[in-house]
């Protein structure tokens, strides 16, 4: 009983992480009726990967999907994500997510400063697949931000993973809608799209309730009074004990734990080399969580996302930096192969479905078939496109290897020679007849999608193009993850859950650090933030609403 006495503060509910899902709790508990709140954030910085990311959201049947005169149901909604992984899905925590979502866009778009709008050309990830969206809707973009809004908070907002900063939208980025006039004005108020502006505009609505962020406490033990959780305790930035009281409950949200090698070795289904989220998600939530008797879910899943390492020490704590390679596989003149020189997949898939075919194993040899693998492009493609962190024509990064043959690259990088300029005659032999007849790169909208494709050709030429220009390029790719996805499991109202599937009281859990309501399924753009802003919003909404002071 110690533990729970001499609080160093206390609150109605704390809130663990400060990423999307977990300031959106925070901000949703506030306004339904907790008027206490605090949130306790491991690093000196908030948004999480949040900040980091593309920032889109992936909300099925949207108000703002229908005011673009874009329809959608809850029928296709099921049959699209049955369709992807039957009979896998909680129908209790599924039907939350797809009741809640809408109703969370809406609460956001009339209390917060965030806004959204939806995407109507983005199609969902498997447009092929029976009550998909191929021409969009469900995956939704921010608008521009300004940073001038935070003042001096400013600086604490995470950094974006974008080489450049983006000014605008991304739908405007791409459109390229923006004049010389409105770049400069949106230059001067510092204007930030993509992740930067979600978690600009949700860590403005936790600034504008007064919600006090308690920088440099990484929480380390829930408290517990009987089978309550009623606290928190913390390690400040000395490593000294930081105790929190939580008079309704505890909200984690601390990301996934793709940086903690222990747990990814433990759980994760195959290799994950190359995370790009933000150091701090060691799975600080769970192992709390695990602690706390909660019952554990999808725990073999990880978003997974294609990423380079960058020989730059940015990350903090000294750990590597690693860089989206989402992009780049996609365009006209680029492949991805394996040691032996053969190419596995189709380049232009989606990043989360892509991912899993790095983990086919060969039994013969006894190792990953696709592991190492690495992107192949020619000076063509270095010209015209931005490659990493360089601009087109510009500096060849350290981390990219470089041969004016196709058989001194591989040398050079430890791929077969034979197998290598066999696979690059085939695919240029079959771009040239109009067809990827291997993997169908290019005979689907997603494929084809201007995003990342070139819009100065046409289907299929959009993501087919030869490669027979030298010098030739290569880079060694990751095994790399916007997060895992596994954790406590929850009820629809985002309480974790115990082994008898009993919700544990004063506990809930969002975003990566609870067990993925998709499961394994990556719907479209936004697939891992609308359904974690959505239990998020769930969580805050119960504590505020339901639950009571002890």
């Amino acid at each position: 009983m110690s533990e729970q006495q001499n609080w160093d503060i206390e609150a109605d509910v704390v809130v663990l992480g400060s990423g999307g899902a977990a300031m959106t709790a925070a901000i949703a508990a506030h306004d339904f009726g907790a008027s206490e709140v605090v949130i306790l954030e491991r690093s000196g910085m908030v948004g999480g990967t949040t900040a980091m990311s593309g920032g889109m959201l992936w909300i099925p049947n949207n108000h703002h999907m229908h005011e673009e005169g874009i329809e959608d149901s809850d029928e296709e909604v099921v049959t699209y994500l049955d369709s992807l992984a039957p009979g896998a899905l909680d129908p209790e925590t599924l039907w939350s997510f797809m009741q809640n979502g809408p109703e969370m866009l809406r609460y956001l778009a009339e209390r917060t400063p965030v806004r959204l709008r939806a995407f109507k050309d983005f199609p969902d990830y498997q447009p092929y697949s029976p009550g998909a969206k191929p021409d969009g809707g469900r995956s939704l973009d921010n608008e521009a931000f300004s940073f001038e809004r935070l003042d001096k908070w400013a600086g604490r907002v995470n950094p974006s993973k974008m080489a450049y900063p983006l000014r605008g939208s991304l739908m405007e980025a791409i459109s390229g809608s923006l004049d010389e006039a409105t770049l400069a004005e949106r230059e001067a108020g510092d204007y930030r799209g993509l992740g930067q502006a979600l978690a600009g505009a949700l860590f403005m609505a936790v600034l504008d309730r007064n919600i006090p962020v308690e920088f440099e406490k990484r929480a380390r033990k829930l408290v517990k009074d009987g089978d309550r959780v009623i606290g928190v305790i913390a390690d400040d930035a000395n490593g000294k004990p930081f105790r929190v009281r939580a008079r309704r409950g505890v909200v984690i949200a601390t990301g996934g734990f793709e940086w903690n090698e222990t747990l990814v070795k433990a759980f994760v289904r195959g290799p994950l080399t190359g995370p790009v989220s933000v150091p701090e998600n060691e799975g600080d939530g769970l192992l709390m969580a695990i602690e706390a008797g909660a019952q554990l879910g999808n725990m073999q899943n990880a978003f997974w996302m294609q990423s380079v390492l960058e020989f730059k020490p940015q990350h903090r704590n000294a750990k590597p930096n690693y860089l989206l390679g989402s992009d780049e596989r996609a365009r006209p003149g680029a492949i991805l192969v394996n040691r032996a020189g053969k190419r596995f997949v189709n380049e232009a898939a989606n990043y989360n479905a892509l991912g899993k075919s790095l983990h086919a194993f060969d039994a013969g040899t006894h190792t990953y078939a696709n592991l190492p693998y690495w992107l192949i492009i020619d000076q063509r493609y270095k010209d015209k496109y931005h490659t990493f962190n360089s601009p087109p024509g510009g500096p060849t990064p350290s981390f990219m290897m470089k041969a004016d043959t196709l058989e001194e690259l591989a040398e050079v990088a430890g791929i077969d020679p034979q197998g290598l300029v066999a696979t690059v005659a085939r695919f240029n032999d079959m771009v040239r007849k109009g067809h990827d007849d291997d993997f169908n790169r290019g005979d689907n909208s997603y494929d084809n999608f201007y995003m990342w494709g070139d819009t100065d050709f046409d289907p299929p030429y959009r993501t087919l193009g030869v490669i027979d220009q030298g010098p030739f390029y290569a880079v060694k790719m990751e095994a790399g993850a916007l997060g895992t996805a596994g954790g406590p499991r929850t009820n629809a109202d985002a309480q974790v859950v115990d082994w008898n599937g009993n919700p544990i009281p004063g506990l809930y859990a969002a975003g990566n650090a609870m067990a993925a309501v998709l499961g394994e399924i990556y719907g479209g753009a936004g697939g891992t933030l609308g359904p974690g802003l959505t239990f998020g919003y769930v969580a805050g909404r119960h504590l505020g609403s339901h639950i009571s002071n002890h």
